[in-house]
């Protein structure tokens, strides 16, 4: 049984199918799927796939990065309101990207940090997006160092080095599709890093591991990512199942 830590399937591309798609998750072993919110938009959909399936669905509350525009005040105070009023597994997705647009670069570091500080007085993870951004966003984790923030830096591809930085910080690392990509070169990366730090991730819609690259991703093919880790790990399907299901729990459902 292996956790989807991250799955965007509350989003339009599964509008016609998405009860298929999650019917194929349980028949896979996926035993939770956990569901990074966007931005003020992607809110009632993702609720109400998480209200269809109770324990199951898990949704977290959060303004990505690449939706932090001039009215980001305005979603961040939705952002605290929700949070202030029920409970969610994490504050996520949220983060930094300079791989779309520069714009808004200061203004994410501040919604950024924003949303830490909730985490932190929620007392529940963070599950952190970096694109073409790792090291600055490291850099902006080691300033909560030692007051409680913890999370994932998800769909993690970054080198042993940053990998290091980021489980001594206590983070965890999201492993997806590109683990399984030919030239991704993740899989040299992940003999070094401590697997007492890797959780799942399908990152769906996106990111479909290989062989099924360039299709719609969906939390049923983790077991491509689960048996490209057991071949580099050297390790059993089972094994990777155990460990990063223990590693996903510690994190995100500990009582």
């Amino acid at each position: 049984m292996i956790i989807d830590t991250h799955a965007h399937i509350f989003l339009e591309e599964f509008d016609k199918d998405v009860d298929e798609v999650i019917q194929r998750a349980i028949d896979g072993g996926i035993k939770k799927i956990l569901l990074p919110n966007i931005d003020k938009d992607s809110i009632d959909d993702m609720l109400r796939l998480e209200e269809k399936y109770p324990d199951y669905c898990y949704a977290m509350m959060g303004l990505h990065p690449c939706s932090v525009k001039e009215d980001f005040e305005k979603q961040l105070y939705q952002v605290e309101e929700w949070l202030s009023k029920r409970n969610f597994i994490a504050v996520g997705e949220i983060g930094t990207d300079l791989y779309w647009d520069k714009t808004f670069w200061e203004q994410q570091k501040e919604v950024f940090k924003f949303q830490c500080e909730l985490a932190i007085k929620h007392d529940i993870p963070v599950a952190i997006h970096c694109r073409e951004t790792i090291d600055q966003t490291i850099e902006l984790v080691g300033e909560f160092e030692n007051r409680g923030l913890r999370g994932v830096f998800h769909c993690f591809t970054g080198t042993t080095d940053q990998g290091k930085s980021i489980t001594d910080l206590g983070f965890h690392l999201g492993i997806g599709g590109v683990a399984t990509f030919k030239n991704g070169g993740l899989d040299k990366v992940l003999q070094e890093l401590d697997p007492s730090r890797l959780v799942l991730e399908t990152d769906s819609p996106y990111l479909s591991p290989a062989p099924e690259r360039g299709k719609r991703n969906e939390p049923s093919k983790l077991k491509f990512i689960v048996a490209k880790m057991a071949e580099v790990l050297q390790i059993s399907v089972d094994e990777v199942a155990r460990l990063t299901t223990k590693n996903a729990n510690d994190l995100f459902f500990r009582s």
